[in-house]
């Protein structure tokens, strides 16, 4: 179900007073609703030796919640230098961050290395020898090609950038092992937006027969696995929630049978994003105009600049008119200002009849909404903001202004003349 009730049950009583102190839009995220998911997470693998949550820092890329991650002992999951930089902002360092390599550039390998480093999390073997100074500790991610097929939004691995393939794998951990690597790990990451649970069981299993077979051939253990992020959230009011219990329990009966073979068991990671922070953020936007045409269309001061996830993928996101409850519905599209007709939060979607100055609150955004935001048309990013345990709301970002948008254009004039 969309938007867990309780967040509902404490925002919406409040929104037309925060809606009225800080003006819309803005996207507001729920601080107990965030704590109540880590909780459940742990619970959840309680029953593996070492479990630990790297969040993907894609996902919500704000200090502010990254640093409740940190208070619940997580780590974070980084693919940028920015996003290493924002985690180290909040106190993590060395093994605290995953630091997982795509198309890598020297400068990111050297941003990794800094400040008490990181764990390199290699995309591909032929970095091995652009890592500036091999650390004790290397992790690789792998593709496993034809032997496993991706969900319909990651796609068929064979496709995939990503990932040692698997005639690789052996080989890429024998020379880390050559250039002095000491300690391993193993990620992959195969699923996005996952609901089945089944799923992410048989990705445990295929890591864990990966590090036997690795094991036996190199004559090294495995400190991890990563079996990488993509628990899925129900976006639909009628999509099933994941069993997150049941695929924790079934993960350690896996991690527990390794231990009666092997005499010891890896620690288990995951870098879930979406599943941690996506049901408990909102985006809250006004009505402003109101079109009819050929249909009728709900003009509100959001742009998909603030939440790309339905123009660029035609994903769903539930939508409530606050106050407005059970009242007859008419069809209509409620859309932004961009000059693209995708720009569209909901298309031909039954809703309370929509009036200027009505507040609509649009699910589900507290991953890859103010994340993938963009300057298209000089559109401006909103503000964020927390709902906090004790009821108060706290402004974590402003809203860019237009002196952030010329920001760039003012430079020292450099002509290079050849």
């Amino acid at each position: 179900m969309p938007m867990p009730e309780t967040f509902k049950q404490r925002l919406f009583p409040l929104l037309p007073s925060i809606a009225a102190h800080y003006g819309t839009p803005f996207h507001i995220y729920d601080e107990q609703g965030i704590r109540d998911t880590g909780r459940r997470l742990k619970e959840a693998f309680a029953g593996v030796a070492r479990f630990r949550e790297y969040y993907a820092v894609k996902a919500l890329p704000n200090p502010r919640v990254l640093a409740l991650m940190a208070d619940m002992g997580f780590g974070f999951d980084c693919s940028s230098i920015a996003e290493l930089r924002l985690s180290r902002r909040i106190g993590a360092r060395g093994e605290d961050i995953m630091f997982t390599s795509n198309n890598t550039s020297a400068e990111d390998f050297r941003e990794a290395a800094a400040e008490g480093g990181s764990i390199l999390n290699l995309d591909d073997i032929s970095l091995l020898p652009k890592v500036p100074e091999m650390p004790s500790l290397i992790c690789f991610r792998y593709n496993p090609g034809e032997r496993r097929s991706g969900n319909e939004i990651i796609g068929n691995p064979v496709e995939s950038k990503y990932g040692v393939s698997h005639e690789q794998l052996l080989p890429a951990f024998r020379q880390a092992k050559e250039m002095g690597a000491s300690r391993f790990g193993l990620h992959t990451m195969l699923a996005s937006n996952e609901l089945n649970y089944r799923y992410m069981v048989q990705t445990a299993a295929m890591l864990l027969e990966l590090v036997e077979e690795i094991s036996a051939e190199l004559g090294i253990t495995f400190e991890f696995v990563n079996i990488g992020g993509g628990l899925g959230i129900p976006y639909r009011p009628d999509a099933p929630d994941l069993d997150v219990h049941t695929m924790g329990r079934e993960i350690a009966d896996l991690f527990q049978a390794f231990a009666t073979r092997h005499g010891y068991q890896p620690a288990l990671y995951m870098e879930s994003g979406r599943f941690m922070t996506g049901p408990h953020g909102a985006l809250v936007t006004t009505a402003i105009n109101r079109k009819e045409i050929y249909r009728t269309y709900v003009g509100v001061d959001a742009s998909m600049s603030s939440l790309m996830r339905p123009g660029m993928y035609g994903a769903y996101h539930h939508i409530d008119v606050v106050d407005k409850d059970g009242e007859p519905a008419e069809v209509v599209d409620v859309v932004g200002s961009l000059c693209e007709n995708n720009d569209k939060f909901a298309i031909q979607r039954p809703l309370p009849r929509i009036v200027d100055g009505d507040l609509l609150v649009i699910h589900d955004t507290g991953a890859h909404g103010i994340a993938m935001g963009f300057n298209y048309n000089g559109n401006l990013r909103p503000k964020e903001l927390l709902l906090r345990c004790d009821g108060t709301t706290e402004l974590i970002r402003r809203a860019e202004t237009v002196d952030d948008y010329f920001a760039t254009l003012s430079f020292a004039a450099d002509v290079f003349h050849p």
